[in-house]
């Protein structure tokens, strides 16, 4: 313990020099955190009065208030499903996209009545491969597998197709093979060899044999 005393001031320097400390008190004072003595200590936290935030209680007196947290939208109600009609389909007000769409009676029938009128003339091969395509066109209608542009273009085609209209109906079956190829690659080969069959049965050649004579008009001889 001898390292642990204190020393008299020095005389030389004057009466109020501070005491000189031993090694061993200043080693053993320096291991020990001072605070400096230009710094003040923080002053205690208050405590926040009955009803305030939590965080309240420790802001400094002089700091700013937090904004205010924004508050979100209310939440929205849960979305329900479509009106239904009865069968369990949409309705139409759910389905504006279906507005305009025919049947698929009202397609397939007269395709039908097309490739009956051809047997007689068209060969039987051929003409059974022509139905063995309505049918797939069938079980893709019935199946939901046709879109609302496929449908409607097909029910143009057929009206085409009964007033013999023959370039429109083919025009109409490259607009489809061409915007909707992967819904009627299966079918639409059949239906442009009804559109070529029907169009050279004997009744489509006198008929538009008649047309082009009611055309050159009465009065008119030959040279």
């Amino acid at each position: 313990m001898a390292e642990l005393y204190v020393k008299p001031g020095n005389q030389e320097r004057g009466w109020n020099d501070p005491p000189q400390f031993s090694y061993g008190l200043q080693a053993q004072a320096g291991g020990a955190r001072r605070t400096p003595l230009t710094r003040r200590p923080p002053p205690p936290a208050a405590e926040a009065p009955p009803g305030a935030p939590p965080d309240a209680a420790g802001a400094p007196a002089g700091s700013p208030a937090p904004p205010p947290r924004a508050l979100g939208p209310p939440p929205l109600g849960a979305v329900g499903p479509a009106p239904r009609a009865e069968g369990g389909r949409p309705s139409a007000a759910a389905r504006p996209e279906e507005s305009g769409v025919p049947a698929a009676a009202a397609v397939l029938a007269p395709l039908r009545e097309a490739l009956a009128a051809c047997r007689p003339t068209v060969q039987k091969q051929v003409c059974d491969d022509i139905g063995r395509r309505l049918t797939v066109l069938g079980d893709a209608w019935a199946q939901g597998k046709l879109s609302a542009p496929v449908r409607k273009r097909m029910g143009l085609l057929v009206r085409e197709l009964q007033q013999q209209h023959w370039d429109a109906a083919d025009e109409i079956h490259r607009s489809l093979m061409v915007d909707h190829v992967n819904e009627v690659s299966q079918w639409l080969v059949g239906v442009k060899r009804l559109i070529a069959e029907t169009r050279s049965l004997p009744a489509a050649e006198s008929a538009a044999a008649t047309d082009g004579s009611a055309e050159d008009g009465p009065g008119q001889e030959d040279p």
